[in-house]
């Protein structure tokens, strides 16, 4: 028994992934703060959900519904919601998974002693699986951070981000959403 329980240690041990960073889950949408979710984003409020399509869609998808001819696409994307007139900025983000791989690791050391070999399997060391989420900001004249807590447009303005998301994550053909404006 007691040769047993070193044994099932190693094995345990050895097939595991040591997890670094995992990135996050969002069910439908996020309100968080640009700064906590990913280094780099605005300080302001963001409206965040998980972009399962290729890089560069929502972009396309943005520029093809409000038909702005590839100028100022990612930022300042004018819309009104009852009446009101908002902008947005969007930022395509991606927050890897990354974990450390044992196994690779154990087998080039132990090749490395017996055969005296360079590492084979270096590049399996750790690994790295992109997740990748759109992160939107909104603001006008008069509000700079519509998706904050004590702004009076919020509700309308989150109605409208998740009306658009569901769009986006619904439609293949972006030139079908020309005519549904």
């Amino acid at each position: 028994m007691k040769q047993i329980l070193p044994i099932l240690f190693m094995a345990i041990f050895l097939g595991s992934c040591i997890p670094l960073r995992i990135a996050p889950t969002i069910k439908d949408y996020k309100l968080t703060q640009g700064k906590r979710f990913k280094k780099g984003l605005p300080k302001k409020s963001v409206f965040v959900f998980e972009d399962p399509k290729e890089a560069n869609e929502f972009y396309e998808y943005i520029n093809t519904k409000f038909q702005l001819n590839d100028y100022y696409v990612d930022v300042q994307v004018p819309f009104t919601v009852e009446d009101e007139f908002f902008y947005f900025s969007f930022y395509e983000v991606e927050i890897p998974t990354k974990t450390i791989n044992l196994i690779p690791m154990v087998l080039d050391v132990a090749l490395n002693k017996s055969a005296d070999m360079d590492p084979i399997l270096e590049e399996a060391y750790s690994s790295r699986i992109g997740n990748w989420y759109i992160a939107i900001e909104v603001f006008n004249d008069i509000d700079k951070d519509c998706l904050s807590e004590n702004s009076v447009s919020r509700e309308m303005v989150l109605s409208y981000l998740r009306e658009l998301k569901n769009e986006y994550l619904a439609t293949d053909n972006y030139n079908e959403v020309v005519f549904k404006n």
